[in-house]
């Protein structure tokens, strides 16, 4: 196995969506949509712009997503009175219902990604993390 930083990051990102999708396969969901849902989770009633930004998805592909999601149920595109402008975008039960799967096994997840370390570890992980991201949005 390659041991750089850009092979670990992308094996182990390979890994978890693997891992996901193995066990949301009954949902329905493609790509990009469990990332949507964890965002809206948060932010139900967004965006399609701060959705974007916040789950690094272009917003060409994200209108693609979103589309996907509105045909299955999952999500609602609303104006609002005092912005005919936006589109504000809702999770529906039925994507509430998924969202709290997905919610459940991403915790899953990490749990098993990060067994065997302490909280210091973890923290540290977390915070290592947090500046690479840092570093490679400036």
């Amino acid at each position: 196995m390659n041991d750089t930083l850009h092979y670990l990051l992308m094996a182990d990102h390979a890994l978890l969506q693997k891992i996901l999708f193995a066990n949301i396969r009954d949902s329905g969901l493609s790509l990009g949509q469990p990332k949507v849902l964890d965002f809206l989770k948060d932010h139900d009633g967004a965006v399609q712009k701060d959705i974007a930004k916040g789950c690094h998805i272009e917003p060409a592909s994200l209108s693609t997503i979103l589309t996907g999601m509105e045909k299955s149920g999952l999500i609602t595109r609303e104006t609002n009175e005092n912005n005919r402008r936006n589109l504000y975008i809702y999770m529906t039960d039925k994507g509430k219902a998924i969202c709290e799967q997905v919610t459940e096994h991403f915790s899953q997840i990490e749990k098993k990604a990060l067994s065997g370390f302490t909280e210091e570890e973890i923290e540290n992980i977390l915070t290592y993390l947090t500046k690479i991201h840092k570093n490679l949005e400036a």
